[in-house]
């Protein structure tokens, strides 16, 4: 058996079959576990130049081939700096840069601008390894200052720590799980009265703006639909990272090729589209992406991002992510869950001070995962149940 490595230039230099047969061979028989890593997705990314030449986020997917055919492969950046990630490390690079090192270029095995836990060894699970072998060598052999593997999945995260020196790192994000909900209702009454309460009176405000609410997806998804989510996206971007990773040809591609993976909840003036938010579709999974807003309108954010998203994960017996950050979604029953990482660092020295803060960092996370879900708003009899 012969075994070869190979780096490409951008997706489009692989079939899409060939690619989604280890990305997500589910779909073959319904939808991709997640669709941020089939080929349409990321080749959408690579399309409308929202990565590529001069993004800082240079496409090198990376192939293991036995006997000429692929049977593994991982999504692979070459990153020029460390926005779009999600899992922070910008202390790490002033640290290394301080001490006379170049942090960047690095290696990212990723889903850019994506903060959604996935798969990142595409294959069968006995080709990972090789896989993180690949990866390493690429990293050591072009001098690079370390590979980060980010959000995956915790039984990747989990079989690889330690696989030469590489190391675990565990963040937080809030998820809403779906505990058989037959309705919204039933899902408020596993709250405490307190917050109960505060939910309705903010879907209440919302809905008291005389705004038509539409939730579309597939074929309901018009261009116009997108050029308005756009819009949105822009002035959120703009604000939140100065310029926004998306591309306006991106939201164009989203109507050619993923419309179906997506779900648009927008806010009618009358005929204008005057807000919106943007999630993606998974097998189990509704995952919140971005929302914007024209005008200021109190609790539609609450409602767009967080309340819409839960009917229609009710509807189809799917859980949530709702995205990167924000401690003001406990109290609307999104709990805090761990997400996982992997990094890897050449430098032995720089290596074992990293591994000394992510040992720390995990023991904060778990308290603060114990304490926030403490406060959550269930009941405290179903909490206790439920622990």
């Amino acid at each position: 058996m012969t075994r070869d490595v190979s780096l490409l230039n951008a997706m489009a230099e692989i079939p899409a079959a060939e690619w989604d047969a280890l990305a997500c061979p589910e779909s073959s028989t319904g939808r991709a576990i997640d669709p941020f890593t089939t080929h349409r997705f990321l080749a959408a990314l690579d399309r409308s130049k929202s990565t590529g030449t001069g993004t800082g986020w240079q496409p090198k997917p990376l192939i293991l081939k036995e006997n000429g055919v692929a049977v593994a492969a991982m999504p692979l950046y070459l990153k020029s700096h460390s926005q779009g990630e999600y899992i922070f490390d910008h202390s790490w690079a002033d640290a290394f840069q301080r001490a006379g090192g170049q942090y960047y270029p690095k290696l990212q095995a990723a889903v850019p601008f994506t903060p959604a836990t996935g798969r990142r060894f595409l294959g069968a699970i006995h080709h990972r390894t090789a896989l993180l072998d690949a990866a390493i060598d690429l990293t050591v052999g072009n001098g690079l200052s370390s590979l980060h593997i980010t959000f995956c999945t915790e039984e990747e995260a989990l079989a690889l720590d330690g696989h030469r020196e590489t190391a675990l790192r565990m963040t937080q994000q809030y998820h809403w799980e779906n505990r058989n909900y037959r309705s919204f209702d039933d899902f408020l009454s596993q709250l405490s009265s307190r917050k109960r309460k505060m939910i309705r009176k903010e879907r209440e405000t919302a809905r008291s703006h005389g705004l038509t609410i539409k939730a579309l997806t597939g074929d309901q998804i018009l261009p116009e639909h997108l050029a308005a989510m756009w819009a949105f996206y822009q002035d959120t971007g703009g604000r939140k990272w100065g310029t926004p990773y998306l591309t306006r040809r991106f939201f164009d591609l989203m109507h050619e090729t993923l419309r179906d993976d997506v779900l648009l909840v927008l806010a009618f003036d009358g005929a204008r589209a005057v807000a919106g938010a943007l999630n993606f579709i998974g097998r189990d999974t509704l995952f919140g992406r971005y929302w914007g807003c024209l005008a200021d309108f109190p609790c539609l954010h609450f409602e767009l991002c967080y309340y819409q998203a839960i009917d229609f994960a009710i509807d189809h017996g799917l859980r949530v992510e709702a995205g990167a950050q924000g401690e003001h979604k406990l109290a609307r029953g999104y709990l805090p869950v761990p997400v996982y990482s992997l990094h890897y660092i050449p430098d032995p020295g720089f290596r074992e001070a990293v591994v000394r803060y992510l040992a720390q960092e995990r023991r904060a996370v778990d308290e603060e995962i114990e304490v926030l879900t403490a406060y959550g708003p269930f009941r405290k009899t179903l909490q206790t149940d439920q622990d």
